[in-house]
């Protein structure tokens, strides 16, 4: 007779309680490098007021569009702003608010995703068709056009681009619970006498917590970009606060005098947004065990042995 645990805790959120789960290799070589580019963009944007002596408002019109220097290492703007401290504060406006969109799509997609794929019928009708009206639209032109409703700012862009995004994640929980509500866990929770909520919330919804971490990590870089995209256009932060995808649309006019105020806030987009991609490759290789990179033999002979000998 199988345990209880086993039952009501079909696949752990963490791996090391699973003891038969298969072994496979985390810290692969792309997963470092996009872990430690990551890492050092996350730093330098937290740590920014300590790392730069500058405001990122500080206007010095003497200084006006000046190259890089051991004063100014990127240079300055226009208006005279050191352009690496834009850099920084830009990074953490662009972040939070890629976060911001994700936190969200799941606080929304997640429930609708649960609820639809759990009961069907009705409530997934009406759910379903409500996605399929909001993803008949490209995303950016929803995007706009809601911006355009609820007034420019980043807080009307994360909230138009968490919009956009709740029904791809929906969609994705939806065929998730389709699967998982068909299980002996479910039927052994339903049999019992557990509520609904808690079998969608508490059994159901660990069970799908590595599929939907890895499409959140890749939510996370299109709202990167998407997030550019609108203040690029003018419809996500307003002067004087520093974005990467505003300083990107500042600097385009500049390319002769200083290409580095174009140049500097579009690789960090792209550092990130592949950096992000990588990483979430990452992670669905390591919870998919057909695409799991495996270690050899030799080495799981070798830990074997050792706690064994433990």
């Amino acid at each position: 007779m199988a345990k209880f645990s086993e039952i009501f805790w079909h696949k752990p959120l963490l791996p090391k309680i699973h003891k038969k789960r298969q072994e496979g290799v985390f810290f692969t070589a792309p997963m470092v490098l996009s872990m430690l580019f990551l890492a050092l963009i996350i730093l330098c944007c937290i740590f920014a007021p300590l790392i730069s002596p500058y405001s990122p408002t500080e206007q010095n019109l003497t200084e006006s569009l000046a190259l890089p220097s051991l004063r100014h290492l990127l240079g300055t703007d226009k208006v005279g702003r050191d352009l690496l401290t834009r850099l920084f504060y830009g990074g953490r406006t662009t972040l939070l608010s890629a976060i911001g969109v994700v936190a969200f799509s799941v606080m929304v997609g997640v429930p609708l995703g649960l609820v639809s794929g759990y009961y069907g019928g009705l409530a997934d009708a009406v759910i379903g068709r409500v996605c399929d009206v909001v993803l008949a639209f490209p995303s950016l032109l929803l995007a706009f056009v809601l911006v355009a409703g609820f007034g420019r700012g980043m807080a009307s862009a994360v909230v138009a681009l968490g919009i956009v995004y709740v029904p791809m994640l929906a969609r994705l929980v939806r065929s998730l619970t389709l699967v998982e509500k068909n299980k002996t866990y479910v039927e052994a929770a339903n049999s019992i006498g557990y509520s609904d909520a808690r079998i969608m919330f508490r059994h159901i919804l660990p069970n799908c917590v590595s599929t939907i971490t890895v499409q959140i990590t890749l939510d996370l870089a299109y709202a990167i970009l998407d997030l550019a995209s609108l203040s690029f256009l003018g419809l996500g932060v307003q002067p004087p606060t520093a974005d990467w995808g505003a300083m990107l649309d500042e600097g385009r006019n500049f390319l002769l005098q200083n290409p580095l105020l174009a140049l500097a806030p579009g690789i960090a987009i792209i550092v990130t947004v592949v950096a992000l991609n990588i990483f979430s490759d990452g992670l669905h290789q390591y919870f998919e065990p057909v695409q799991r990179k495996l270690p050899s033999f030799k080495k799981v002979e070798k830990r074997r042995q050792k706690e064994g000998v433990a």
